[in-house]
């Protein structure tokens, strides 16, 4: 029987403007499940709930089958991390700020890292393929560089959850493939569960078991990229129009956008002539 790292039941959080609305899920251990949504559906707020960051107003967290609200801040760091957007500019050398993922995991009164903390940043580090970077200063990195970073961080906090925060929106095209397919490879050689808020529809399909897909602070469907990745989910919940195919060599659902002059000549009509001036 398949064990959850991560349950939600009947969540509600947020803000006096905006808040989640009954939100229940579960995500099995060695999952990768991305959230995805338009701009304001909820997305972060249930990251931030999740880690803790917005109080709870009603429902129930658990991490690996212990109630988050029982955990220290010592205990949720040991069993999840997280990787945002953007990396802290700081002189900070790589190695340094790396080691800062082994906090958890200092005892009282330690001033200096041990042998194991530096062993596991070195793994980690190697791991990501970030080894050759680690004298430099993290302000002398690239922003695609200091996301490898960020996860060899997180990953030497040796968590059980990993959550990330849109960490494909300020890459190219290239780093963003390197990217996923580097935590598509820790997602499955060390069984990682993987919780990732992510905007472009294609990518999450290619790379995500799971979907949860967010609407007005509502989980409006949840299931396999076959199963959200539908022409109709989409335009109601994105209020766009696309039509959904297969990736020719993966068979995954892709997304493809319909402009507006093609949406007029499908229609029989002609713009306006003041929108082409």
């Amino acid at each position: 029987m398949l064990s959850n790292s991560l349950e939600v039941h009947h969540l509600v959080c947020g803000y006096s403007q905006f808040q989640l609305k009954d939100i229940s899920f579960n995500l099995q251990k060695g999952s990768f499940t991305g959230i995805i949504g338009p701009n304001g559906s909820g997305k972060t707020t249930l990251l931030k709930g999740i880690l803790g960051e917005i109080k709870i107003l009603k429902g129930k967290l658990m991490l690996d089958g212990k109630e988050m609200n029982q955990l220290s801040l010592k205990e949720k760091a040991s069993l999840m991390a997280v990787v945002t957007q953007h990396t802290d500019d700081t002189d900070m050398s790589v190695t340094d700020y790396v080691l800062l993922g082994r906090m958890p995991y200092r005892k009282a009164f330690q001033l200096y890292d041990t042998q194991e903390d530096i062993a596991r940043a070195e793994t980690f580090m190697e791991m990501t393929g970030i080894s050759h970077l680690r004298k430099k200063s993290m302000s002398e990195l690239s922003g695609g560089e200091k996301q490898l970073v960020s996860i060899a961080k997180a990953l030497t906090q040796e968590p059980a959850l990993l959550l990330l925060d849109e960490p494909t929106s300020m890459l190219d095209i290239s780093h963003q493939v390197r990217m996923l397919d580097l935590v598509r490879r820790l997602n499955q050689e060390m069984n990682l569960t993987v919780l990732m808020i992510i905007h472009d529809l294609n990518l999450a399909s290619e790379y995500c078991d799971e979907l949860l897909m967010m609407h007005e602070g509502t989980l409006y469907k949840q299931g396999t990229p076959e199963a959200v990745i539908q022409y109709q989910s989409i335009e109601t919940v994105y209020n766009t129009c696309v039509v959904t195919g297969n990736n020719p060599v993966s068979g995954k659902p892709a997304v493809f956008l319909v402009s507006g002059d093609q949406r007029n000549r499908l229609a029989g009509l002609h713009p306006p002539k003041d929108t082409l001036e």
